[in-house]
This record gives C-alpha cells, structure tokens and sequence, in this order.
C-alpha cells in the first residue's frame, strides 16, 4: 500500500500549479502591448496598445486601443513556437470604410467592409517569461484580397497579465 500512496503523493506533486515568480517558457497567457510602427499608415499612432491573449493550442486573439477608428473588430490567427523563447504569430483584423449615400440603408452603423489587414510577427520572449520584444509588420488587401497601400513595420514590447 505504501509504494500506491507514494505514486499518488508524487502524482498529487507534480500536478500543483508553478510557484508564483517561476519562469514562464510559454507565450500562453494575456498580454498588452506597445506597438510602434515605423513604416506606413499606422506609424501615425504614437499611442497603439494591443490586447492579445495567446491561447494554449496555437490561437490568439487581439485587440488594439483604435478598433473604434474607424470601427474594426478584434484580429484573430495563430502563433508557433520557433525556437527556445522565440515564437511566430500571425492574425488578420476586417477593414471598414465609411458607407456612400447610396449604401446607409445596408451599412452596419455607417460602416462598410473594406478589405482586411494582416499582422505578422516574431517574438522573443524575456528569460522570466513576464515580458516580450518583438518586430511587426502590417499588410494591408483590398476588398479584391489584392495588395493595398499602407502596410509597415515596427516594434512591440508586451507584458503580461497576471492571473486573477
């Protein structure tokens, strides 16, 4: 009986939650992020934050401070890990436009479709596992999914969230 309550102490063990300060080597989790962009239409915003949650199992999901201007919703794609703290994420967000005359009757709140944008980056997680470097870039495709103007590059220094 002993050798069982041993395998289940053990078991009991290795199953309890990280001590808190432990080093995280996963990009799993909620983070906020400062972007900024150095190329193209979006280096006007000075301000840009991004809300991303990386899900275990390769989704993630974002949110910027400007999804209202003009109203966009939140980008959803994918990440990888590539390397020993080093990951790979891309995701795509909607494009709006503002409706014609002609449109507002079809438009959802005066918003059309436009296009879509997409977001590629690589990520360099910190030795603690609580922050993030990373280099961005931004592509924009018209309503056709052809190249449009605008796209750019930069960089994102993101942090984590705390568990609740």
């Amino acid at each position: 009986m002993r050798p069982i309550a041993f395998g289940l102490l053990l078991a009991a063990a290795c199953a309890s939650p990280r001590p808190s300060g432990a080093a995280d080597s996963t990009l799993a989790g909620a983070w906020t992020s400062k972007v900024e962009f150095h190329s193209g239409a979006l280096a006007q915003f000075q301000d840009l934050q991004f809300m991303l949650v990386f899900a275990e199992g390769g989704t993630v999901t974002e949110s910027s401070n400007y999804d209202a201007a003009p109203p966009v919703p939140p980008a959803y794609g994918s990440w990888r890990e590539v390397g020993p703290n080093r990951f790979r994420a891309r995701y795509e967000f909607f494009l709006t436009r503002a409706a014609t005359e002609d449109e507002e009757e079809k438009a959802s709140g005066g918003w059309m479709p436009n296009g879509r944008g997409v977001l590629a980056e690589e990520i360099e997680l910190a030795a603690d596992g609580r922050s993030f470097t990373s280099t961005i870039r931004c592509d924009f495709f018209d309503a056709a999914g052809k190249p449009a103007d605008g796209g750019g590059s930069g960089v994102a220094r993101g942090t984590r969230q705390p568990p609740p």
